[in-house]
């Protein structure tokens, strides 16, 4: 038997389309870690379990700071802009939930919170083709500097205008005040 491949055809191709291009324009897995993390650790401290401990003002930072994780998940999505503030927001939630949240939701919680922040801080946007072909090429027209010529102890370029003109060098001695002025 032959495998047949679907293959989506009008609105549902564009919808694909429209979905993967708002997706690469954010850091999505990171993300949607955040807000996974934030959603087990705000779960864990709802159980009805047993083991559940309450450190805080009642509990209060034990509900606060997976809240504000979920969030934090929701920016990096909707708002990217801000990806490196919102990922160390997430980071340092998801590492004070060991205190105030059961262990950080048993552990499963911070580790999702920190892996996801530590995504959304390393994710960088795409770049057009034309401008990843230019990175790491110097910008057309750039000349050396000058100073940086002198430090080195090199001649500077003979490219500068009146350099080839020797009627135009000052034969002034700069040790000497007012030499090789004239009247």
């Amino acid at each position: 038997m032959t495998a047949a491949h679907h293959t989506p055809s009008g609105r549902g191709r564009q919808a694909l389309d429209a979905w993967r291009q708002w997706r690469h324009t954010r850091p999505f897995w990171g993300a949607v870690l955040v807000i996974a993390g934030g959603t087990e650790i705000l779960l864990t401290e709802a159980a009805a379990i047993p083991i559940v401990v309450h450190i805080g003002l009642l509990g209060v930072a034990g509900y606060l700071i997976p809240i504000i994780l979920l969030i934090t998940g929701l920016l990096l999505l909707f708002h990217p802009v801000q990806r490196t503030f919102y990922s160390l927001i997430a980071i340092i939630l998801a590492l004070g939930c060991w205190i105030t949240s059961n262990l950080g939701g048993f552990l499963v919680g911070m580790l999702a919170g920190v892996i996801g922040g530590s995504l959304a801080f390393a994710w960088r946007p795409r770049q057009d083709p034309e401008q990843e072909d230019r990175r790491g090429k110097s910008p057309p027209g750039q000349r050396p500097s000058a100073g940086i010529a002198l430090i080195k102890g090199e001649h500077p370029d003979q490219d500068e205008p009146g350099a080839d003109d020797p009627s135009e060098a000052s034969t002034a001695d700069s040790r000497t005040p007012g030499a090789g002025l004239t009247k």
